[in-house]
């Protein structure tokens, strides 16, 4: 792996939440582990392991949990996510959601917020139209892809 690439890797833990970092690449495999001893790990310090081996082998996917999805895609247009993150309809806790079942919305418009590695990034709709589905719950973890609401 590059020593730029696994510096960046490293960088990115030890500002983060993630404790626990672990990447499989043809090369090679690297372990990114955060200490939290303070006597073992050095008062705090990252601790950091990289690991050559061959990739393992990834299980086929389950095609069972695919088909809801496919359906309510189906029914209208999907806004899907652009990134992995967390979900929020609202811009804080207490305030108003930005959409709901049955609101029109212009193209542009925002729509909700994705976390992601704690910058608010606002989704904006990239239809206009009626919102008729709303697919996941407030503070629900979203993956590149996955459909957040459906329009038409």
């Amino acid at each position: 792996m590059d020593l730029r690439k696994l510096k960046t890797l490293i960088d990115l833990v030890s500002d983060s939440n993630v404790s626990e970092l672990e990447i499989t690449e043809a090369e090679g495999k690297v372990r990114i582990v955060k200490g939290g001893g303070a006597l073992a790990q050095g008062y705090g310090q990252p601790v950091y392991h990289q690991v050559q081996s061959a990739p393992a082998p990834v299980a086929a996917p389950v095609a069972a949990p695919v088909a809801p999805v496919v359906e309510e895609v189906a029914a209208g247009h999907a806004v899907k996510s652009p990134m992995v993150g967390t979900f929020y309809r609202a811009s804080s806790p207490g305030a108003k959601p930005f959409v709901e079942v049955g609101d029109s919305i212009k193209e542009g418009e925002t729509i909700c917020i994705i976390e992601a590695m704690k910058i608010l990034n606002e989704i904006e709709a990239d239809k206009s139209g009626t919102v008729t589905k709303i697919l996941c719950e407030n503070g629900q973890a979203v993956e590149y892809g996955q459909p957040l609401f459906i329009i038409e």
